[in-house]
C-alpha cells in the first residue's frame, strides 16, 4: 500500500470530508427547510393578518391574538386541553408503570406479552377510532349488546371521556413497553439490597424502580403535556369536537377556523400560541433537566 492509499491527516482533508458530508445533507436540509420552516415561518406572519386562506392577506397587528383572548370558544376549548392533560396524563401512565412492573416479573411468554401490549399502538389511529366509533354505537355497540342504549360520542357530559378513554387504551401498551425497558436497565443488586433491608414489592417499586427510571419517565411525561397540546385526530374522526363542542379542543378548533370558517389568519394565530406555549413548556423541561430533577 503506498502513501497514495492511506488516509491523510491534518485539517484541509478533515476540512474537505465534512463539506462533502454537508453537500450530501443539502438536498434533505433544503426539503426540510421548505416543507417546514417555510410554512413555519409563513404561519407566524398569516397570525397578524386577516386572511381567508385564499387571495391576499391584510395586516391586522395584534387583532387575531386579542379576539382569541376573549373568544369563549377558546376557553372552553382550553378547558378541554386541561382535562385531556389531567386524564391522558395519569391513567395511561399509571397503566403503563403498573403493566411495565408486572411484565418484568414474568420469565415466559414476556415477549408474547409486549408485542399484545403494543399492538393497540401500531394500529393507524384513523383505523383504531372508526372500530371504537363502532364499538360505541348507541345501537350496534357493546353498550347495547349490553342493554345500555346510551350515546357515549353523542352526549355532550361524555364524548370528551368517552373519545380519552380510547386514546388512553391506545396509548398505555407503548408506555409500558418503554417502561419495562427502562426498568430492565435497573441494577438488580439495588433490588438484592432492598430485600435485604426488608422492603416489600411496594417497596422496591418507590425505592428502587421509580428512581431508575425517572429520566424515561420525565421525558415521556414531557411528551405527554406537546402531544395533549396537539391532540385532534381521534377526536376530529370520532366526534367532530362535538356535540355543541363538548369535545373540542384547540386543534379541532383551529381547523373549523381555517377550513369551515375561512378564517385562517385567526387559525394560524391559535396556532401560534399553542406553539409559544409548547415552547415554555420545553423550557421548562431544560431547565429542570440543567438542575439534575431527572437524574
Amino acid at each position: 500500500m503506498t502513501t497514495m492509499d492511506t488516509a491523510p491527516t491534518g485539517g484541509r482533508p478533515k476540512s474537505r470530508g465534512s463539506k462533502r458530508a454537508w453537500l450530501f445533507l443539502s438536498p434533505l436540509l433544503i426539503l426540510n427547510g421548505l416543507v417546514v420552516l417555510g410554512p413555519a415561518l409563513a404561519t407566524v406572519y398569516y397570525a397578524f393578518t386577516d386572511w381567508s386562506g385564499l387571495g391576499p392577506a391584510t395586516f391586522i397587528g395584534f387583532d387575531n391574538f386579542t379576539r382569541a383572548f376573549a373568544d369563549p370558544a377558546v376557553h372552553d376549548a382550553l378547558w378541554h386541553n386541561v382535562i385531556w392533560f389531567v386524564l391522558f396524563g395519569s391513567i395511561p401512565t399509571a397503566m403503563g408503570l403498573l403493566g411495565a412492573y408486572l411484565l418484568s416479573q414474568v420469565k415466559r411468554f414476556q415477549v408474547l406479552f409486549r408485542a399484545l401490549y403494543f399492538i393497540p399502538y401500531v394500529v393507524a389511529s384513523v383505523v383504531n377510532a372508526a372500530v371504537w366509533k363502532m364499538l360505541l354505537s348507541p345501537t350496534s355497540g357493546i353498550g347495547h349488546a349490553m342493554g345500555i342504549d346510551h350515546a357515549w360520542l353523542g352526549d355532550p357530559d361524555t364524548s370528551l371521556l368517552s373519545v380519552n378513554f380510547v386514546v388512553d387504551w391506545h396509548w398505555w401498551g407503548f408506555l409500558a413497553v418503554v417502561y419495562l425497558a427502562a426498568m430492565q436497565g435497573v441494577d438488580p443488586e439495588l433490588y438484592d439490597a432492598a430485600k435485604m433491608d426488608g422492603a416489600n414489592r411496594w417497596q422496591q417499586f418507590t425505592s428502587v424502580t421509580l428512581p431508575g427510571i425517572r429520566p424515561t419517565v420525565v421525558f415521556l411525561s414531557l411528551m405527554t403535556v406537546i402531544w395533549t397540546l396537539k391532540a385532534f385526530d381521534y377526536i376530529f374522526i370520532m366526534t367532530g369536537g362535538g356535540p355543541a363542542g363538548s369535545s373540542e379542543v384547540v386543534s379541532t378548533l383551529m381547523y373549523k377556523q381555517a377550513f369551515n370558517e375561512y378564517e385562517a389568519g385567526y387559525a394560524a394565530a391559535l396556532g401560534l400560541t399553542m406553539t409559544v406555549i409548547i415552547g415554555f413548556v420545553l423550557a421548562g423541561y431544560q431547565y429542570l433537566k440543567r438542575k439534575g430533577w431527572e437524574e
